[in-house]
């Protein structure tokens, strides 16, 4: 269901002469921005946005805290976050699936043995809303899947008003979902994904 950390090892500083001014020495910062796949550890913060952006419009998370962790230990490889200066901003969690189309068991399965990748949840920080951050990080994701050669197709289930953003990121609906959640029901969609190498740059996946 779809709505629109550890710190990098920071080397120490190194004087090139003993003359050099501490205005000539190197400093090392955190990157500015940076993809790269999510592990257990981020499962507080990736909560914490999802919480954030749902409750308010369906009342409910598509993942609690212990489902997060849950895929982040089985296939921390299907998932991706945006980071900015250390802090997430938003991020996607996906597994393996192995039927033509979700079912209800898809919620909370991952198949190591299927082709398709279920994309339970994309997020952004309500601090970073209204950006364009939400379509950056999927053409991400959809870029990071291609270089997993078990991914053949990406699907995802989200409500009628956010079908025309999805399909802006290259998806086309399938039709009604057989997942219904409470009395919300959702439209299926798929974004073909060739399985191939390739390069990703400023990722750590």
């Amino acid at each position: 269901m779809s709505v629109l950390s550890a710190m990098p090892f920071l080397k120490p500083v190194h004087v090139r002469s003993p003359r050099s001014s501490p205005g000539r020495q190197r400093r090392h910062t955190l990157p500015a921005s940076e993809f790269r796949c999510l592990s257990p550890e981020d499962a507080v913060s990736v909560f914490e946005i999802e919480r954030e952006a749902f409750i308010s419009v369906s009342g409910d998370c598509p993942l609690h805290l212990d489902e997060i962790r849950h895929f982040l230990n089985l296939c921390p490889e299907l998932s991706l976050g945006w980071f900015e200066e250390g802090r997430l901003v938003a991020f996607i969690i996906g597994s393996l699936w192995d039927q033509e189309r979700l079912n209800q068991a898809a919620l909370t399965l991952h198949r190591p043995q299927g082709s398709a990748v279920h994309i339970h949840v994309l997020a952004v920080h309500r601090g970073c809303r209204q950006q364009g951050k939400g379509s950056i990080l999927m053409w991400r994701y959809l870029q990071h899947l291609r270089g997993l050669p078990a991914a053949r197709r990406a699907l995802l289930m989200c409500q009628r008003f956010l079908v025309p953003f999805y399909q802006k990121c290259g998806f086309r609906a399938l039709g009604p979902c057989a997942v219904t959640v409470g009395d919300l029901a959702f439209v299926e969609m798929e974004h073909a994904v060739r399985g191939h190498a390739f390069m990703r740059r400023n990722s750590g996946c």
